[in-house]
């Protein structure tokens, strides 16, 4: 007997745990086909047109006529004209299994604006392309030998800053970007480092984004200082100076409620809905129970799942506000000649996953149960603990750079075919959904979430990822830091016209 999964009793479908060959037994019913592990094999007759259920939820509908036991998927399955949105109620809200979560610390750096960092970083920013060269240059004098007391000394260049009007969403995005990392509090220093002529002037970026120059936030242009060399020279005078400075600050004790995590994931497969995204969202809950936050992301991979999140708003204008960035989205794809059923790539679709409601269903897993309580925009500033979703692409890098900039402290990033993404200045946990990733991807793997298939529960592994999130807020490293990841996954999110 081949194992599978039926996930609720409304399912149409059943997920194997083991490849399954014709004629072997899965859950009563005799495959049809060849279908490997994580694919989804009927559990009924099903007519062309009609709708499928995963999750209890609608995951599209059938273009042809399925028997019992074949094997669903692109060939006999899409998202059509159906508008997602169906199925039957989600489960209601986990309870915390944990009393102790009001006790629950970590070792963080408490900064003067009252924000806690998990890192003690020094950030170089380029406002603009025109200052990569030099950002780099600087950053890479202390390749391989960190100051005692500084975690990194990070560069981070973009492709952008010039060549956009000077107003419209791609300069506001960029705009906030920028401020939004000088202010993370995984930085002790920071330097901004700009050409002088280009659109995104940094005293007006400051001004507008209410950040003030101090000794902790300086500021530079190349052309101010006299040309590349001279730059380099006093940028990197500046940069001692940041070093010298943040070298003293020490760990407190802090509460969870400082964390802020963003929630990712990327290579997804047919196991990250049942192992690895219901466990983080288990942690999730235990981080909000807490009075934490955490940020659920890529709206795209959201689509056909929105309702379940609209229907735990905390009020109607939370709710408004996803509703407006779904319907941008949409708009967004049509003037692009794209469509958001184009998001699952060849790997999730490999990996199991046929629609962008199949894999949105599963990717809002990550959020938990906890209420909704705020819709920001890309690299928007939280107004509220809790869970908040900030809009996004689905592209990994471009999502997590916006929660970092909204001001994530730590990330979360599940993954069933395998990812290599690292941050600065975030440690990035990375969850793997099924054993035989965690075993031949082990240098990036941090966590292996698969136990829950052999009988871990939900919450226990909640649990696990809970204090591991505790850990690596205090200084544990993660395998992308021990790697050297993440200076160059900085990417802000492009829009609007060049010129």
């Amino acid at each position: 007997m081949v194992r599978a999964l039926r996930i609720t009793d409304a399912d149409d479908v059943a997920i194997l745990i083991d490849d399954a060959a014709p004629g072997d037994d899965v859950l009563g019913i005799a495959a049809r086909d060849a279908i490997p592990s994580g694919h989804k094999l009927a559990l009924r007759s099903i007519a062309a047109g009609e709708i499928v259920r995963k999750y209890g939820q609608v995951i599209g509908a059938a273009t042809r006529d399925i028997a019992p036991g074949q094997h669903v998927h692109s060939h006999n399955l899409e998202v059509g004209d159906h508008q997602g949105g169906g199925g039957v109620p989600a489960p209601a809200a986990r309870a915390s299994a944990a009393a102790d979560l009001k006790d629950a610390t970590f070792e963080g750096y408490l900064r003067a604006s009252g924000s806690v960092g998990t890192r003690n970083a020094i950030g170089i920013i380029a406002s603009v392309n025109c200052s990569a060269t030099v950002v780099r240059r600087i950053a890479r004098q202390y390749e391989g030998q960190l100051p005692a007391g500084i975690d990194t000394v990070a560069p981070f260049t973009h492709g952008s800053g010039c060549g956009m009007p000077k107003s419209g969403d791609g300069f506001e995005t960029l705009e906030r970007t920028l401020a939004g990392y000088a202010r993370n509090p995984n930085f002790g220093g920071v330097l901004l480092i700009g050409l002088g002529c280009e659109v995104a002037q940094i005293d007006d970026m400051m001004a507008r984004q209410g950040l003030t120059a101090g000794s902790r936030l300086r500021t530079l242009t190349i052309q101010g200082a006299g040309g590349t060399a001279q730059a380099i020279e006093r940028g990197s005078a500046i940069v001692a100076e940041l070093i010298e400075e943040a070298a003293t600050d020490r760990r407190t004790t802090r509460p969870a409620s400082d964390l802020v995590l963003g929630l990712q994931c990327g290579g997804s497969d047919g196991w990250s809905g049942i192992t690895a995204n219901p466990a983080l969202g288990a942690a999730t809950d235990l981080l909000v129970a807490a009075g934490g936050t955490a940020f659920l992301s890529e709206t795209p991979e959201i689509y056909g799942a929105e309702h379940l999140l609209i229907a735990r708003a905390t009020n109607p204008a939370v709710a408004l506000a996803l509703e407006a960035r779904i319907a941008w989205w949409e708009d967004y794809a049509a003037r692009n000649s794209a469509n958001l059923d184009n998001n699952p790539s060849p790997g999730n679709k490999a990996g199991g996953l046929t629609t962008i409601f199949e894999k949105s269903l599963g990717a809002i897993a990550k959020a938990g149960s906890a209420p909704l309580a705020d819709v920001l925009l890309y690299g928007e500033q939280r107004r509220v603990n809790g869970l908040n979703f900030m809009d996004s692409p689905g592209y990994d890098p471009c999502s997590a750079t916006g929660q970092i900039a909204s001001g994530a402290n730590l990330l979360a990033f599940t993954t069933g075919r395998g990812s290599v993404f690292g941050a600065q200045p975030t440690p990035c946990l990375k969850l793997a959904s099924n054993a035989a990733l965690a075993r031949s991807m082990a240098d990036d793997i941090d966590i292996d979430c698969s136990p829950v298939l052999d009988g871990l529960s939900v919450a226990e592994a909640g649990r696990m990822i809970f204090d591991r999130l505790l850990a690596t807020a205090s200084g544990a490293p993660t395998k992308s830091e021990a790697l050297g990841l993440g200076d160059f996954e900085f990417v802000p999110w492009q829009l609007g016209a060049w010129m």
